[in-house]
């Protein structure tokens, strides 16, 4: 405790002495840890260290692992410490064992409390900047990628620094038409809003994000949650919230409405619209408004939603109403609200080929979802994807589908039983995944299902970003010769977690502890191998704009190694690698006369190219000159597709930057240009319904093939031929 105590008070002597004092920065208070955090602190540490998959002592050499990642967590650009401070919090290097040990936070929150500091020098002094202006004509860079930087050396370097991100955020907008007063207004509020959020930063995220390091110093799937981060873990894992149905966005102070959901109470009332703006919120038909102008998203998020039948009570400013516009209440009854939209999803692709045209069904997963609360407590109408999916499947049947495409993209996993369960649903009965716990105990998961529900031709699409669960379905189908796996290489994450709810393990009736998400075990394919670190390799490749050296699993320095274990007892149902090379090749000569697919790869190249650059000019007349050449080549493209395929697609890059950030655009705009993105003409599944139709196209013809060079069986003169009718045409074999 001495060592921790002295630190502290050189600590705080680093801060005054490092400060700038010819900049009036807005103060922000310290933060000090809450009464409950330094025990769910140790609790933590207690699991992590007994019950891990790979347990890890939290000694000297731990603490100067999560010394590094809290850094990395806080100011992983160096952008805001400089070597100044890095030197003097080396002394707290070896210092969290005892930190966490001996339920004294003091440490971590003196770190986050010097980080805020900074952040409200480095913006403060941004917005100095505005007063001036730039001179564009000289040959100033900015280095926009510092990953691998060290840390400026002086005050005089990270102001350098800022100048030049300052003035690339000038030169952005300026480049977009925007006249100098436009610009000083935008990025003085801009940087101003950086300041508001770090003035409204709580313990509860300096907690998180300490404990966050711990946990990922360890391995890079455990996480610490607090309380409200495990809340929304459990909404997006159920789908449902109680609520008014609205999607909520903040813009400069104001809380804005960004989508209502169909069907929810915001929506039915008809009283609302997107674009408008919650100045104040009540509970119950006459509860008091409190005004919430300048709360953070979540806390506003908190108090809206509620119990189910229960009142909240809105006043809103129109947003078609000025600053001093009449503001309207609004009364609403809390319901159930179920999001639909991160469901699973179905559609329809007709692909054609000669004279003969075929449907192609397509199920979009996000994630792995199911609501256990609900299952728990006998709910026949539980939401969970493996249920949507069988039921999208059978709608499939009906609408003939000569093949089914799983779109998996994006997906980064869920609920490993309904990985099984989905699973299930394409191989029938047979093991799934195995899984070996930290005690080196091997056991085989296994569907249940009788039958497949889908047992037609099938392709699997997924990119860089599927993972887990989604590395369990891929791999299942393509060991058990079940379909084809079209699109990139996926994330590479083969351990298994589970959710502990610190609360419930000592009892807490109020949540205060938080949860943690805790590696326990490591899953491996049916054929003994695994996706750790290598993920599912695809039978037939896309181009990738994912950076493979900085993403998915093999991008952290502290994974998983590659392993694997004896194969499970099942039994291949399909061999489709013997029709890869046929296939391949006519992939490959059709993409060659789809304008859009060689875009992409023009662009993924470019991407590759651009990747290797770590800082850009702030020359204005070379800036110029990059950008004349980008919309001459987007103006070549659009010339191209007017003369052929007029279309757009998701993949295309946006024609221009217009220096704004996300929360500076118009609303209807952002959500106009949302729209169009959704309803763009989506090549990489387009491809991937093409190559599954030539597999059904191939597999008929196999089957005719064999049916004529099949020996004729005896008949009996005048009786029919066995499996004809004298009234019907022969079935054709595996129709």
């Amino acid at each position: 405790m001495k060592k921790i105590l002295l630190w502290i008070v050189l600590l705080a002597a680093i801060g005054v002495q490092a400060a700038s004092p010819d900049l009036a920065t807005t103060v922000v208070p310290p933060l000090k840890p809450l009464a409950e955090q330094p025990k769910a602190a140790r609790l933590a540490a207690e699991l992590l260290t007994r019950h891990h998959y790979k347990p890890v002592p939290l000694d000297d050499a731990l603490s100067a692992k999560i010394f590094d990642r809290y850094l990395e967590l806080l100011d992983g650009e160096k952008r805001f410490f400089v070597q100044h401070d890095i030197d003097r919090l080396e002394a707290a290097r070896t210092g969290f064992d005892d930190a966490i040990y001996g339920e004294y936070l003091g440490l971590p929150f003196a770190i986050f409390n010097l980080y805020t500091q900074r952040v409200v020098e480095r913006f403060t002094y941004a917005r100095s900047l505005l007063k001036a202006g730039f001179d564009f004509r000289q040959q100033d860079r900015y280095q926009y990628n510092r990953e691998k930087a060290a840390w400026a050396k002086s005050e005089s370097e990270i102001r350098e620094l800022w100048r030049t991100r300052v003035k690339n955020d000038w030169l952005r907008l300026k480049l977009a038409g925007k006249d100098d007063k436009t610009i000083v207004e935008t990025l003085d509020n801009r940087y101003e809003n950086s300041l508001q959020r770090v003035a409204r930063t709580k313990s509860e995220d300096a907690f998180q994000l300490f404990m966050n390091a711990y946990a990922t110093a360890i391995e890079p799937h455990t996480n610490y949650m607090g309380s409200r981060a495990a809340e929304e873990f459990e909404i997006s894992m159920r789908l449902s919230l109680v609520g008014i149905g609205a999607v909520l966005t903040q813009k400069d102070d104001y809380t804005l409405i960004r989508e209502l959901v169909p069907g929810g109470p915001a929506q039915l009332s008809e009283q609302l619209k997107p674009g408008d703006r919650i100045m104040g919120v009540g509970q119950g038909k006459n509860g008091a408004i409190a005004d919430i102008l300048g709360w953070r998203l979540d806390d506003t998020v908190a108090i809206i939603r509620g119990e189910p039948d229960t009142i909240v009570l809105l006043d809103i400013l129109p947003v078609d109403a000025g600053p001093d516009g009449k503001h309207k209440r609004v009364s609403l009854t809390r319901k159930k609200i179920t999001l639909d939209r991160q469901a699973a999803k179905k559609s329809l692709i007709s692909v054609a080929e000669g004279k003969t045209t075929r449907r192609i069904g397509v199920i979009s997963l996000p994630a792995f979802y199911a609501d256990f609360e609900a299952q728990g407590r006998g709910d026949p109408a539980f939401k969970s994807a493996s249920r949507d999916v069988s039921r999208l499947l059978d709608e499939l049947k009906a609408d003939k589908v000569d093949g089914v495409v799983m779109d998996l993209r994006n997906n980064g996993g869920g609920s490993l039983s309904e990985a099984i369960q989905l699973t299930g649903l394409f191989i029938g009965a047979g093991p799934v995944v195995q899984q070996r716990d930290a005690q080196g105990n091997v056991t085989v998961a296994k569907s249940a299902n009788a039958t497949a529900a889908w047992d037609g031709p099938l392709a699997v699409l997924i990119n860089r970003s599927s993972a887990s669960a989604s590395e369990i379905f891929a791999a299942a189908i393509q060991d058990y010769g079940r379909g084809l796996v079209i699109g990139e290489r996926s994330f590479g994450k083969g351990t298994v977690q589970t959710m502990i709810n610190l609360d419930q393990l000592v009892k807490n009736e109020t949540p205060s502890l938080g949860d943690l998400k805790m590696t326990i075990a490591q899953f491996f394919r049916v054929n003994g191998g695994t996706t750790q670190l290598r993920g599912v390799e695809p039978d037939i490749n896309f181009p990738s704009f994912a950076d493979e050296e900085n993403s998915g699993e093999s991008s952290f320095d502290n994974a998983l190694p590659w392993a694997g274990v004896q194969a499970a007892d099942y039994s291949p149902q399909g061999n489709t690698k013997a029709l890869l090379p046929t296939l391949q090749k006519r992939h490959e000569a059709r993409v060659k006369s789809v304008q859009d697919f060689q875009f992409l790869k023009e662009d993924v190249a470019e991407v590759n190219r651009l990747r290797k650059k770590t800082s850009i000019s702030l020359n204005e007349v070379e800036r110029r000159r990059e950008r004349a050449d980008q919309e001459a080549k987007l103006a070549a493209r659009k010339k191209l597709r007017d003369a052929g395929e007029k279309v757009d697609t998701k993949n295309t890059p946006p024609a221009q930057d217009d220096g704004l950030q996300a929360d500076e655009r118009d609303l209807s705009n952002e959500l106009a240009a949302e729209t169009a993105r959704k309803n763009a003409k989506d090549i990489l599944l387009e491809e991937a319904a093409h190559i599954l139709s030539d597999q059904v196209g191939l597999l008929k013809r196999e089957t005719r093939v064999a049916a004529r060079t099949k020996p004729a069986a005896p008949t009996i003169p005048g009786q029919p031929a066995p499996g004809r009718s004298e009234h019907a045409p022969a079935k054709q074999p595996g129709a």
